[in-house]
């Protein structure tokens, strides 16, 4: 059972690694720069963070079967651990005052390119 368990895990884990390659790659096709992948404080984590000018796009990637789900899967709580990480990032950067911040999510879906939705909740 333990080895059926870490299976499962490391099978999550990959599709994690490339659902965010997928999105990072939709989002440079935008025009985006990515800046961070997986940054990590002791108050949560950021997907993808990406920067196109004065806007800032802290990224949520999720792997779901269809956009509602992926949709769902943001809770409460992870809103929260995203702002308090986007806020550390951002308290470390030399033109803070000028940075726009936007909290986005890119839903990968199965055969499909990866969906950016905007705005998919507001910060503090």
């Amino acid at each position: 059972m333990a080895t059926s368990a870490r299976d499962g895990r490391l099978r999550n884990y990959r599709r994690g690694h490339r659902g965010e390659w997928l999105a990072s790659m939709a989002l440079m096709l935008k025009g985006y720069r990515i800046v961070e992948r997986r940054y990590r404080t002791k108050l949560g984590e950021i997907d993808l963070i990406a920067r196109r000018g004065n806007l800032v796009l802290m990224v949520e990637v999720k792997v779901r079967p269809t956009l509602v789900l992926a949709m769902e899967a943001i809770g409460h709580m992870s809103e929260r651990r995203i702002d308090a990480a986007a806020d550390l990032w951002l308290a470390r950067q030399p033109d803070y005052g000028r940075l726009s911040v936007r909290f986005d999510m890119v839903a990968v879906l199965p055969r499909r390119w990866p969906v950016h939705v905007e705005n998919i909740f507001q910060g503090r």
